[in-house]
């Protein structure tokens, strides 16, 4: 588990975890839909408990596309101009790229095939036995966050962000290394001025 810290935005403290080999997805979707219907002790207990961004792995270029949307959902939430309920649902907005706030949940959030995921928790403070919570709800793997580069799905984030036809790619096809490194200045880009844009 890697952590960071942003002084700048009420000293916030942003845990990240990667996660492989996942069998639970579905129950942690159909958790996540069902925390958030349930009212009173109850509700607020199981809110607290899967309160975290789950992010699809594979649709993740790079640790600095991931800081960045992570950057920019703080930014909002130091500005009061959250666009979701939440700072975890703030960073799928912002790494969607478009505002659709439905559609990046379903995209880039958990879903019923997820076997790869990033779990992050943003919060104030140290939280204490986060790693055993992260793990209390997801079944399967935390590995380093340098296995990241294995689980991307290059393909599916180029159709999300419509860069096939990107001339950029087109004049370095056939040097893997060279497109995947186009394709990640435009994604982490992207994020970086969605805040600017929307």
């Amino acid at each position: 588990m890697e952590t960071y810290y942003y002084s700048q935005f009420n000293h916030a403290v942003v845990h990240v975890a990667l996660f492989d080999d996942v069998t639970n997805a579905a129950a942690i979707r159909s958790r996540i839909v069902q925390a958030a219907r349930n009212l009173g002790v109850d509700g607020n207990t199981e809110r607290e408990a899967v309160n975290f961004a789950f992010i699809d792995a594979r649709l993740i270029s790079s640790p600095l596309h991931l800081q960045t949307a992570i950057y920019q959902a703080l930014l909002s939430e130091a500005q009061g101009q959250l666009r979701t309920k939440t700072v975890h649902s703030e960073i799928l907005w912002a790494l969607n790229p478009t505002n659709n706030i439905t559609e990046a949940i379903r995209r880039y959030g958990v879903s019923d095939e997820s076997t790869t995921l990033i779990v992050v928790r943003v919060d104030v403070s140290d939280t204490p036995d986060l790693q055993r919570r992260m793990c209390d709800v997801i079944q399967g793997c935390m590995v380093p966050f340098q296995a990241l580069v294995k689980m991307t799905d290059w393909s599916i984030i180029k159709k999300h962000y419509k860069l096939d036809s990107e001339s950029a790619l087109k004049e370095v096809q056939g040097n893997l290394d060279r497109e995947r490194s186009i394709i990640d200045n435009i994604v982490v880009s992207s994020v970086a001025m969605k805040n600017v844009m929307a």
